[in-house]
């Protein structure tokens, strides 16, 4: 009688608490990658979002003045309040400086006399007190037309300036300052006046902006 082998399967063998271990070790190791990836996309996005922001501002601040200092008052036909007084000063290591113009309105609505109202501008920065190193930029704007004493009217154009500074040029050379009362009437105006802005943007980046502008009723003059 021969002998037979019986053959049996063997039961499926779990997995051992080490290889358990491991499998969770290696699962929270592909998660945190992820997440850290994920929020880096995300941080990235909000920044770019941020900085493209702040680019539309710092734009838009040039813009506006300018316009303004394109509509500096000087006319030879009629009387006007020529003014333009330009300040520099620092703070912080950088320039942070002041502008006072008279400008005609941004309307462009034609009086009696054929001119649109005049206007006295000013820009300037106060400290943020939110953020140090930063400033406001603030707008102050009055009629020129009043003989009396009225508050101006002030709005708050951006609260992350860095740097404001102004160039003026007076047909030779460029100065940090102007002062219309103290130069004679016709020439009370720069041919030019260069804008420099810098702007904190998202991630600790710095935005500059930069344009120069003609005054076109002071190269009338010339």
């Amino acid at each position: 009688m021969t002998n037979r082998r019986i053959l049996t399967r063997s039961a499926p063998r779990g997995f051992t608490l080490i290889e358990m271990m491991l499998a969770i070790g290696v699962l929270a190791l592909i998660l945190t990658m992820l997440a850290s990836a994920f929020s880096t996309i995300a941080h990235s996005k909000v920044h770019a979002e941020g900085r493209l922001m702040v680019d539309r501002e710092g734009r838009s601040l040039l813009w506006q003045l300018t316009k303004e200092l394109r509509n500096a008052v000087q006319t030879p036909y009629t009387v006007s309040n020529v003014a333009l007084f330009g300040s520099g000063h620092m703070g912080n290591g950088a320039p942070i400086d002041t502008i006072t113009l008279s400008t005609f309105s941004g309307g462009h609505r034609r009086a009696l006399t054929g001119l649109t109202p005049e206007t006295i501008v000013t820009y300037n920065l106060i400290a943020n007190p939110d953020q140090q190193g930063w400033y406001l930029l603030q707008r102050s704007q009055q009629s020129g037309l009043l003989t009396t004493a009225v508050t101006p009217q002030t709005t708050t154009l951006a609260n992350n300036i860095l740097s404001l500074h102004f160039r003026y040029f007076d047909g030779q050379r460029w100065g940090e300052s102007w002062e219309s009362s103290s130069l004679p009437q016709g020439r009370q105006l720069p041919v030019a006046v260069a804008i420099q802005i810098q702007m904190a943007a998202p991630g600790g980046r710095v935005m500059d902006f930069a344009t120069q502008v003609t005054v076109p009723m002071a190269i009338e003059q010339w």
